[in-house]
């Protein structure tokens, strides 16, 4: 990003940064190598290194982007709280293709759902609490932008570590539910639905993955007395935007 004007005696400003190239390069090892090395070459060793590149550099590239919207003055005042809704925007589209991918196959099936190889006691209770969950940990984190805006940055990072805790304990349950239904040989290549599971579920994971990412790096900065409210505000929007897509989540792929 570039800083310029043409009023006399200013000096051409440039703002660099790696942690983009950070988290494409994470999300090219874990989503792109990752994917294929375990559904299109069937190698667990691809998947597992692939994830295991790609994880450290996401989060590292997620952390030191945020570390920089906390502490560098933005070239203009006022945009990211506008610019996000539009990148919310895109991925809405891609939560989309995967639903209408899973709805087009799901009425083509018709009575022939759900396909051989489906667990018959699919736990539907585990679901309900994870919507308890995230849904509490939105207004958590409600409760620390208002902390914030009230200049109580004591309470700001408590309610952020509140928050931070109720989205780790909803990927618990999310690793407990992969781990119980591999257990019963129900992984991504069973059948149709497991593929559209797994591929649905761990996309939403990977964006609760994300954002909690972006709230340790908050609170880290909180911890030393910097805050942002714009990005502190983003951050909140990014999780809430996270919290509506599971209620389509879990009543498409889990009740439907």
């Amino acid at each position: 990003m570039s800083n310029s004007t043409s009023s006399p005696g200013h000096v051409h400003h440039w703002e660099t940064s790696v942690a983009p190239m950070l988290v494409v390069g994470g999300i090219l090892f874990l989503v792109v190598f990752g994917f294929a090395g375990w559904f299109a070459y069937n190698s667990k060793m691809m998947a597992f290194v692939s994830a295991g590149l790609g994880l450290p550099l996401l989060l590292a590239g997620v952390a030191k982007w945020t570390a920089e919207g906390l502490t560098h003055k933005p070239l203009i005042e006022g945009v990211s709280p506008a610019a996000l809704p539009i990148f919310i925007v895109s991925e809405v589209f891609i939560f989309l293709g995967l639903f209408v991918s899973y709805w087009t196959m799901r009425l083509s099936a018709g009575d022939n759902w759900p396909p051989v190889g489906t667990p018959t006691d699919f736990n539907l209770v585990l679901p309900i609490i994870m919507t308890v969950i995230l849904v509490t940990s939105s207004l958590t984190y409600h409760v620390a932008e208002v902390k914030l805006g009230k200049g109580d940055l004591g309470g700001f990072r408590t309610w952020v570590l509140i928050s931070i805790v109720l989205g780790a304990l909803f990927l618990g349950c999310t690793v407990y539910e992969y781990s119980h239904l591999l257990h019963q040989n129900f992984g991504p290549s069973t059948n149709a639905y497991s593929s559209a599971f797994f591929s649905i579920t761990g996309f939403h994971a990977s964006h609760v993955l994300v954002g909690l990412g972006v709230f340790v790096a908050v609170l880290l900065g909180a911890m030393k007395g910097l805050t942002n409210k714009y990005f502190s505000f983003c951050a909140g929007l990014y999780w809430h935007f996270v919290d509506v897509v599971w209620f389509f989540v879990a009543s498409q792929v889990y009740y439907w």
